[in-house]
């Protein structure tokens, strides 16, 4: 979503990510509702890995403000590189979650939320990349229950980035009234045709793309003016 409003509806990319972060909410909504309709939430994990990820998801907002654009772009470009080897090793990593004992199950979703939700913040981004290895990995969540408990989590944590964005006057409210009734055609139709593909053709493809895409970012070249403070840029 960032990089095509960047690229095609020419929007900078402080305004990107907190249209993205406004966008994230409603399709967190759909999601984790379609996932909790077929079984797929645990709202007990959500709600502890929402309560740190509010918090930090301001901060995440704040600190992608101070950026320069072309820092942001770049940071943003390492992100989805980052997530694309994630995908493409995940089979790799599958066999080795050992489910922890409460308190540290406990811990380790608080933690989780806390790194999410600056993260989102930060990226514009949901927290899925975050959330559903450590989730999976280490906390012995199937990944369809990650999947939908991790979406329900950004909702909380959605709401604040987006409301951040919304006060350093990053939302353009012209792009949402397109965007969100196309998020919500676009997450129906996509959680459907996404199931005519394998698990591996799915993930491969998803992979490629992001990095494509990352790699494009990272070339993001310095603007001549330098680093721009929030207020310069406004």
């Amino acid at each position: 979503m960032i990089p095509l409003m960047v690229s095609i509806l020419k929007v900078d990319q402080h305004t990107a990510h907190g249209i993205s972060l406004v966008a994230l909410v409603f399709t967190g909504i759909v999601g984790s509702a379609t996932y909790a309709y077929n079984g797929s939430v645990d709202v007990t994990a959500s709600m502890l890995m929402a309560a740190t990820a509010i918090i930090t998801a301001h901060y995440g907002v704040r600190f992608a403000n101070f950026l320069s654009e072309w820092k942001l772009k770049q940071s943003f470009g390492g992100y989805l590189i980052f997530v694309s080897i994630s995908l493409l090793f995940k089979p790799y990593f599958s066999h080795l979650h050992a489910p922890f004992v409460s308190w540290m199950k406990i811990l380790l979703l608080l933690v989780t939320g806390a790194i999410t939700g600056f993260l989102s913040g930060m990226m514009g981004v949901g927290g899925g990349a975050i959330m559903i290895p450590m989730m999976v990995l280490f906390a012995g969540f199937g990944q369809h229950l990650a999947q939908g408990s991790s979406l329900l989590a950004m909702v909380p944590a959605g709401c604040v980035g987006a409301y951040t964005h919304w006060i350093l006057g990053n939302v353009r409210t012209s792009v949402l009234r397109g965007l969100i009734p196309g998020i919500f055609i676009g997450t129906l139709l996509g959680a459907t045709f996404a199931h005519f593909l394998s698990d591996i053709a799915l993930r491969s493809l998803f992979a490629v793309t992001l990095a494509w895409m990352g790699v494009h970012a990272l070339r993001a070249k310095r603007s001549s003016s330098g680093i721009l403070s929030p207020s310069c840029r406004k």
